[in-house]
């Protein structure tokens, strides 16, 4: 049973208490405590459940301050505002978005958590995209129908460093039990005959072991936001890509020759050729949806570009110092 609020409450009562006094204070310690429960219910029911997007935790629905601050983003991305433009006033982005200057700065307040925007005492400045954090490496890679390749290619690259340096670690600090469920995981990947798109959960599973085994935080929290920004990204896209089947076949080699002496950096070596091959075909992969799209990005930016807009009354124009 539950300790009830009114009987701890009273051991606080000041001593000594006629019995009379004491019935009717429980009584209305007893009032306050359904009051406060019945408040905090209704709070709870107020807020609802919650869903996380992007970089941001909002009540069921959205709010208006988030979705004001997804529009802004989306423009600085698009550079409709510039490094160093001074983003409009409050007054007149309330006005804009028929909202209260309230929720104008806590938009702001979330564009400056993404590190896109400097709110300053003369008003909030653009700052520079590779001051921004990792969170908007989503945004960047969904702003057309194609991912941006040269981003596509970055993200492996740094992945893979980042499971080449967890295999080197792996092997140095694994006990038997963990070096035998390696040795087994590459030999199930070494025998798979069905290609590339099949095992595909078998080396997640592999490089997700290592990482486990070489229990390195920093890489693990860093990888972590990557594959949140990244992988979405690359479903929604449906790519397949064909992997060059001697570069996995030396890549296994390779890791099973590293195993019996514990050989990291040359366990590293192998990943590192892994992720070489695997960058190479998934940008084959996006180039054909890629070409045609950039072409008609190209159009799009003629008929959109930011004179044109602005002439048109679509952006808000941007100050500078």
């Amino acid at each position: 049973m539950k300790p009830d609020i009114t009987s701890a409450l009273v051991f606080c009562l000041p001593n000594p208490v006629k019995a009379r006094s004491t019935h009717r204070q429980i009584c209305s310690i007893r009032r306050v405590s359904v009051a406060v429960r019945q408040q905090g219910d209704t709070f709870r029911n107020q807020i609802g459940q919650t869903k996380t997007s992007g970089v941001f935790t909002v009540p069921a629905g959205s709010t208006l301050s988030h979705e004001i601050a997804e529009i802004l983003r989306g423009e600085i991305l698009d550079q409709r505002y510039r490094e160093g433009d001074r983003l409009p006033s409050e007054r007149a982005m309330a006005a804009r978005f028929n909202a209260s200057r309230g929720a104008i700065r806590e938009a702001f307040s979330q564009l400056e958590q993404l590190g896109i925007i400097a709110v300053l005492p003369g008003g909030a400045r653009v700052r520079a995209l590779n001051s921004a954090s990792i969170s908007v490496l989503g945004p960047l890679m969904a702003r057309g129908v194609s991912p941006d390749l040269v981003l596509v290619r970055q993200f492996l690259q740094t992945f893979g460093s980042l499971a080449a340096r967890n295999a080197r670690e792996a092997l140095v600090c694994a006990d038997t039990a963990q070096m035998n469920c390696i040795r087994e995981m590459i030999v199930n990947l070494d025998n798979e005959n069905a290609g590339f798109s099949v095992a595909i959960p078998r080396w997640q599973r592999l490089l997700e072991y290592l990482a486990a085994t070489a229990d390195n935080l920093v890489i693990r929290l860093i990888t972590n936001d990557l594959k949140a920004q990244f992988v979405a990204q690359m479903t929604a896209l449906a790519i397949q890509p064909q992997i060059d089947k001697r570069a996995v076949a030396h890549t296994l080699m390779e890791l099973r020759q590293s195993l019996p002496d514990r050989n990291g950096d040359r366990a590293a070596a192998a990943i590192t050729t892994f992720f070489d091959a695997l960058t190479e075909s998934v940008v084959d992969a996006c180039l054909p949806r890629h070409v045609p799209s950039a072409r008609a990005g190209q159009q799009a930016d003629a008929e959109c570009s930011l004179p044109n807009l602005r002439r048109e009354g679509r952006v808000d124009q941007p100050t500078r110092a």
